[in-house]
């Protein structure tokens, strides 16, 4: 098969390029970073390197290809990140009409069920439907839960404050997912033989714990085994957001994601459809994490 794989070298793209290479199919990953031309052609696909903001550079890289890999990058950095995923969303329904693929995975989210009172995931949620739109496209939208890989961002309040924390409850029981898992999943819908025209939704996840228990796994791993998970409020919560210099936009973004899961409403789709767990479990991903502290 010929398959598109968007998102460069990230942390789901890689290993998804790297495993569709070896099973023996003719990969193109896209890059907007030249830089990333030889460790793509490394790994025996091709480098196509462009614009997602150009659809007929994605209309041409598209071409002839049995299925592809839809991603929008973080659009944290934008002053507004909704916007930014509904102009990328058009930029890909347009080249895929024109380039007449058939197959798409698409990587959205959990919570991506609802049009309202999820922030940052709301962008996920209109990409989802202007990619539905698309005539004749058997539709697959991935939904992830909450990357362990998040965590990360909680080093600087871990090392500064002795403690992690968010508008979120420690005894609120997250379903957490590592991105190799999510290209496991990427690999086997992109793979699958040819489907019906249509939108089908599979959700990905690989562990489901607690805040407090994610703190407290996470603190054994870095020999911090009293570090403890702090619930803040949502004022608390995007006041800290901003004084580590994020855009107002983009704090609402994650106080109103956190709110929504606190509430339960990021959940609510998925708990009625909870998939079968993946590999990595949260003391494995605590190694990881560990290695970077």
């Amino acid at each position: 098969m010929k398959i598109i794989v968007t998102g460069s070298l990230g942390n789901i793209s890689k290993p998804l390029a790297t495993t569709l290479v070896q099973q023996g199919h003719a990969v193109t990953v896209i890059s907007s970073q030249p830089e990333r031309r030889a460790a793509i052609e490394a790994l025996g696909a091709t480098a196509a390197i462009g614009s997602f903001e150009d659809a007929d550079f994605l209309a041409a890289t598209f071409a002839g290809a049995d299925a592809l890999y839809a991603m929008v990058a973080s659009g944290h950095r934008e002053a507004d990140s909704r916007a930014f995923f509904q102009r990328i969303g058009r930029h890909y329904a347009q080249a895929i009409e024109q380039a007449g693929v058939r197959r798409v995975v698409q990587l959205s989210s959990w919570g991506a069920h609802r049009d309202h009172g999820t922030g940052g995931i709301l962008g996920s949620h209109d990409v989802e439907e202007i990619l539905a739109a698309v005539p004749g496209l058997a539709l697959t939208h991935l939904r992830p839960t909450s990357f362990y890989t998040n965590y990360y961002g909680f080093v600087g309040m871990i090392k500064g404050a002795g403690f992690m924390g968010a508008n979120c409850a420690g005894s609120y029981r997250v379903a957490l997912v590592h991105p190799r898992d999510i290209a496991a999943a990427a690999a086997e819908e992109l793979t699958r033989p040819a489907a019906a025209p249509g939108r089908t939704v599979r959700y990905v996840a690989s562990d489901e714990r607690t805040q407090d228990e994610v703190a407290q796994a996470l603190g054994a791993a870095i020999g911090r085994p009293d570090l403890r998970w702090v619930t803040f409020t949502d004022e608390q919560m995007r006041d800290n957001l901003l004084q580590n210099g994020l855009p107002a936009s983009t704090a609402t973004d994650i106080v109103d994601i956190y709110a929504s899961m606190n509430n339960g409403a990021l959940a609510e789709d998925y708990a009625q459809h909870k998939p079968a767990l993946g590999t990595v479990k949260l003391e494995e991903f605590a190694k990881e994490f560990a290695a970077s502290f």
